[in-house]
């Protein structure tokens, strides 16, 4: 992306000219800043966070800036909102040293991952840390899941007669050049999502995505796969009337779009349910590393929580905030519904950077032609 261009400017960031960075930059958790309203005080002396591919109808991101810039007057400046996961990598680590880094990053799993493997995060544990549950979090706190959803199917019902429920009913052919998809999969978290899901509807397993590709592939000679990245705008102009994504995202759109013409119908596949979260992370050279780790424990407490979930997306804490008592349930109940009843598995982290390198390897001649 035309933003990665370094700058000649900005080689010594806000944080070294102050003079507190060093203790900022360093900071595990809000004990080494004596306690959260030394944080909040450092993190408003910065008076800025540097973010990055935070669309602001994504997860009710809109609402959740303008609730911290007002909470605690530090402006969000948020850079290339539809960007990728791997652009917000690549950001990160183009960066480093600049006051132009982005001081946080909310990536896909398998993306935050090879973000900690390429030592580009810095090790945080917010106040709800243990909370997170374990198999969401790493272990040396570089990342952590912040909310999540299932891989859905959004149609719009005024266009498509029959709205398709399953993935084996997207090779039909009355769909022909309507399915898309949020992004490429070998950049966007949302589209991976979608691929591996397709696997798992295909006698796949969080082992082996290469099922996904193939379906995929022949998604693409049956003449079915729409390559325009759809988003609302995309949508409400009739170039993308059945999209693959996130449940919550799919939510949103109907949001957004009822009224405007779009009957916009939402279902999460039986033949190939599978969920995951996207990740928050604190970008290793942060510019504003007071201020990064003041937004990731504006997000972790209960008043973040319910505002992703008042975007239809499932916070991290959820189960703890059923049990404490902080979750909206009414927000809570309005949520897309999952299919069956049992818990739903996860990958691990061997198996998502497994299933991600097979897709960067894969996609391009998956959907070639």
């Amino acid at each position: 992306m035309a933003a990665l261009g370094l700058s000649a400017c900005g080689l010594t960031s806000p944080n070294e000219a102050n003079g507190s960075g060093g203790k900022a930059a360093t900071a595990t958790s809000a004990k080494d800043f004596g306690g959260m309203d030394a944080l909040v005080a450092a993190a408003k002396k910065e008076g800025k966070l540097n973010a990055i591919a935070l669309p602001r109808d994504w997860a009710n991101y809109g609402e959740i800036i303008d609730t911290f810039e007002k909470k605690y007057g530090i402006k969000v400046e948020v850079e290339n909102p539809e960007a990728s996961s791997q652009d917000e990598i690549n950001a990160v680590s183009s960066r480093k040293g600049q006051d132009r880094s982005p001081d946080v990053i909310d990536v896909g799993r398998a993306f935050a991952i090879s973000a900690a493997e390429q030592n580009l995060l810095a090790p945080y544990q917010v106040s709800a840390f243990n909370h997170i549950p374990k198999g969401q979090k790493d272990a040396q706190a570089r990342w952590y899941n912040d909310f999540g959803g299932y891989v859905s199917i959004g149609c719009d019902a005024s266009r498509v007669k029959k709205c398709p429920k399953t993935f084996a009913n997207l090779l039909e052919p009355q769909y022909k050049g309507q399915v898309a998809l949020t992004g490429n999969p070998t950049k966007s978290g949302s589209a991976f999502g979608a691929v591996y899901a397709s696997a798992l509807a295909n006698n796949g397993s969080f082992d082996d995505v290469k099922p996904g590709l193939d379906f995929f592939a022949r998604l693409k000679k049956a003449g079915n796969f729409n390559p325009v990245e759809s988003s609302p705008a995309t949508i409400q102009k009739g170039e993308t009337p059945i999209s693959i994504t996130w449940d919550f995202l799919n939510a949103g759109y109907g949001d957004e779009l009822r009224g405007k013409g779009v009957d916009w119908k939402v279902s999460v596949p039986s033949d190939g349910a599978y969920a995951e979260y996207y990740a928050q992370a604190i970008a290793k050279w942060a510019p504003h590393p007071a201020a990064a780790r003041l937004w990731q424990e504006f997000l972790y407490s209960p008043e973040g929580q319910n505002l992703w979930l008042k975007g239809h997306a499932r916070p991290a804490l959820m189960s703890a905030m059923q049990q404490s008592g902080t979750l909206d349930a009414a927000l809570a109940a309005k949520l897309p519904q999952a299919p069956g009843k049992g818990a739903i598995g996860f990958p691990t982290e061997g198996q998502l950077s497994k299933a991600k390198q097979a897709v960067v390897q894969g996609w391009a001649q998956a959907v070639a032609g």
